[in-house]
């Protein structure tokens, strides 16, 4: 797999470090992405402004990669912020998939898709939900095919491509969300299994 965070980390280190001379902390960063991503979710998504509201969310998205690095930068500061940080992404995605579910149950007027993206809102939860209840009961559930990142990139590419026209994208990339996160939840809750009949050595 390309591995893009040589570049990302040229780009975005000189940003985090001015921010943080400037007197911005990682916290304000990451509350103002969950901000940005909602409103744009919500305002623009929601109602159909597919083209802008992709664009806008994945920019707001984007932060998260900003307030992890400035947090590098500015050393250890406890657990707050990676437990913010991680709750408020959880925020941001489901604004996402819950603006799906708010468009095609209006204007979009289409229950199965509807009944997709609500698929991937839960299923989506549900795969974080395993990762941090089995770290929470000393165990390890790094699998799966569709993390976060992968996530994201599926429905943000497909609501950007709705809105230059290529209207197809979107319902062809639920789906395949769809069936990814459930594969996911799968390989996780087969993970976590294996491990808990496993007897320690």
């Amino acid at each position: 797999m390309l591995n893009l965070r040589p570049a990302v980390g040229r780009v975005v280190g000189p940003l985090a470090a001015t921010l943080l001379r400037a007197g911005v902390t990682p916290d304000m960063v990451t509350v103002t992405g969950v901000v940005g991503a909602v409103a744009a979710a919500l305002g623009l998504v929601a109602r159909g402004s597919f083209f802008w509201g992709g664009v806008v969310v994945t920019l707001f998205v984007l932060t998260d990669a900003l307030d992890g690095t400035m947090a590098r930068l500015r050393g250890p500061a406890g657990s707050w912020g990676a437990f913010l940080d991680s709750t408020l992404d959880r925020i941001a995605d489901a604004s996402i998939f819950s603006a799906l579910v708010i468009w095609y149950a209006g204007r979009g007027d289409d229950s199965v898709l509807l009944a997709v993206s609500l698929f991937c809102l839960v299923a989506g939860v549900v795969t974080s939900y395993a990762k941090a209840r089995a770290e929470g009961l000393g165990m390890t559930c790094n699998v799966g095919i569709a993390e976060r990142a992968e996530r994201l990139i599926l429905v943000l590419a497909g609501i950007i491509l709705a809105g230059v026209g290529l209207h197809i994208a979107l319902p062809i990339l639920l789906w395949v969300l769809a069936v990814v996160s459930a594969v996911t939840v799968g390989q996780r809750l087969v993970e976590v299994h294996r491990q808990a009949v496993t007897p320690a050595s």
